[in-house]
C-alpha cells in the first residue's frame, strides 16, 4: 500500500499565526512555495494561506500586508490526512475539497505536504488526470 507519507514533501515550514502577510510572502519566495501552513503558539496547524490569498484577500481588497496577520486569512477549516493513510484517501480528500495542497499529519503534528507536484511525481498518468480533473472541476 502506498501511503500519504510515501508521496508527501517532508520538511514543511509554518508561518506563525501572528506573523504579518508580508513576512509570509517573503517566506514563500525564499522557500519557493505557493502556500504555507499557519501554526499557532502550540505548534498546531490552524490553516493554510496561499500566495493567491495574500493577493486577492489582502492586497486587492485594499488591506496592508504589513498589518494583516496570517491568522486573519485562515477560516478555521483544515483538511488534512494522516501520514499512514492510503494515498487514495489523500486523493479523495483533495478531490472532494478541491484543494491543491494537503497537509500530512502524524500524531497531530505536521510532517509534510502533498502538492500537485508530488502527485505528478508519484501517480500514474490516468490517476493523475482523474485527480486533477476533479480538483479543478468546479472552478
Amino acid at each position: 500500500m502506498t501511503t500519504a507519507r510515501d508521496i508527501m514533501h517532508p520538511g514543511v515550514e509554518c508561518v506563525s499565526e501572528n506573523e504579518t502577510l508580508d513576512v509570509a510572502a517573503k517566506m514563500m519566495r525564499e522557500l519557493d512555495v505557493g502556500a504555507l501552513p499557519v501554526c499557532g503558539s502550540d505548534d498546531r496547524v490552524k490553516g493554510i494561506i496561499t500566495d493567491r490569498d495574500i493577493v486577492v484577500r489582502c492586497i486587492a481588497a485594499g488591506h496592508d500586508p504589513t498589518r494583516v496577520r496570517a491568522r486573519e486569512l485562515t477560516d478555521g477549516t483544515l483538511v488534512w490526512v494522516n501520514a499512514d493513510a492510503d494515498v487514495d484517501d489523500a486523493l479523495t480528500a483533495m478531490q472532494e475539497n478541491q484543494i491543491r495542497r494537503l497537509p500530512v499529519m502524524d500524531k497531530h503534528r505536521l510532517v509534510g505536504m502533498i502538492s500537485e507536484a508530488d502527485l505528478v511525481a508519484h501517480l500514474p498518468d490516468e490517476k493523475l488526470a482523474m485527480t486533477v480533473g476533479q480538483i479543478y472541476a468546479h472552478e
